[in-house]
């Protein structure tokens, strides 16, 4: 591209030869300029004029400013419903979900005025201060204040029914804890020989108290822990033979007589169905079998209220006939 400038009649003329790329790079300076230029009237000239109220000028800014706010409103007002419905939605979750608790509150044995001592923990301050009043203006339209307060009502429910629900599984976590303490589970995987209660003794043939479970089987049978707890003893006595005692906490105690073979030793944890020991005929035995006792305080305890659960848990005592084997 060639520009050719004069400077009148006698003038020599000048010529400017311009590149393709040259004059891109003019065009966009030239706009740029023009963008900067239109900026700049607008901030100065057209903010001073509607500051000021120019009579043609303030009209078309005010023109032009109440356009963008009325799209700028029109944008809020659809995301403020579009939010209204969501949290409505929420809020209808979160009242289902109280009830919920208050159910499984209940069935998990959490008193009464253990849940009220929490809602009144969270209780907002307008609902616990009494007497209140003032007219009633509906609203069309949630306002933004409005949503706040609505979330900040919702989160403190949220916090109350996740203390609850706290509450509840610490409640229902206990109760597992004592059923797993609890020996309802038989120690060996056959039927009882001997109640507990009073028979004839298979040595003196007098009437005396057999304090536990006699389960017959032949040696070297596993035997399992009845629940978990942790072993107290690991001994050898001259009634008992080879025995182990789990205390199960809250002062129950089991005990496995007449063992041949230890598989824990004192001090260990042990769990429910655990092996712990052999069955065997040492000690004041006829045979083998394992004597299972269940103490509470130290007093002997009927093993089959322990294991009413199983279909197997046998008879309780009875004096047995003449010439069936005895074993203590």
């Amino acid at each position: 591209m060639q520009i050719l400038i004069t400077h009148g009649s006698a003038a020599r003329s000048r010529a400017f030869q311009l590149s393709a790329l040259q004059l891109t790079l003019a065009v966009t300076f030239l706009i740029v300029v023009l963008m900067l230029l239109s900026g700049t009237i607008y901030h100065v000239l057209f903010q001073k004029a509607a500051r000021e109220g120019w009579p043609v000028v303030s009209h078309i800014v005010k023109l032009v400013v109440k356009d963008e706010f009325a799209q700028r409103d029109r944008f809020m007002r659809e995301n403020l419903d579009a939010m209204a419905q969501r949290l409505g939605e929420i809020q209808a979750k979160l009242v289902r979900l109280d009830a919920v608790s208050d159910r499984v509150s209940t069935v998990a044995g959490v008193k009464p005025s253990d849940l009220e001592m929490i809602r009144k923990a969270t209780q907002p301050a307008a609902a616990a201060s009494g007497a209140q009043g003032g007219p009633y203006i509906p609203l069309d339209k949630p306002s933004l204040e409005q949503l706040q307060s609505s979330v900040a009502v919702m989160d403190e429910t949220a916090d109350r029914t996740a203390d609850i629900f706290t509450l509840v599984e610490s409640r229902l976590f206990e109760a597992r804890m004592r059923s797993l303490m609890i020996p309802s589970t038989k120690p060996v995987q056959t039927h009882v020989g001997s109640g507990f209660g009073f028979r004839s003794d298979p040595f003196t043939g007098r009437p005396a108290l057999h304090a536990g479970l006699d389960f017959p089987a032949d040696t070297g049978t596993p035997i399992y822990a009845a629940a978990g707890g942790v072993v107290v003893a690991v001994d050898s006595h001259s009634q008992y033979g080879n025995v182990i005692e789990i205390d199960h906490g809250n002062k129950l105690l089991t005990r496995y007589a007449h063992t041949s073979r230890f598989h824990v030793k004192e001090g260990d944890i042990v769990k429910r169905g655990q092996l712990i020991a052999d069955v065997g005929s040492t000690g004041r035995s006829t045979g083998p079998h394992l004597h299972f006792e269940v103490l509470v305080e130290g007093v002997p305890q009927d093993p089959a209220r322990f294991l009413a659960g199983n279909a197997d848990a046998g008879p309780t005592a009875q004096l047995p006939p003449a010439g069936r084997s005895r074993r203590r």
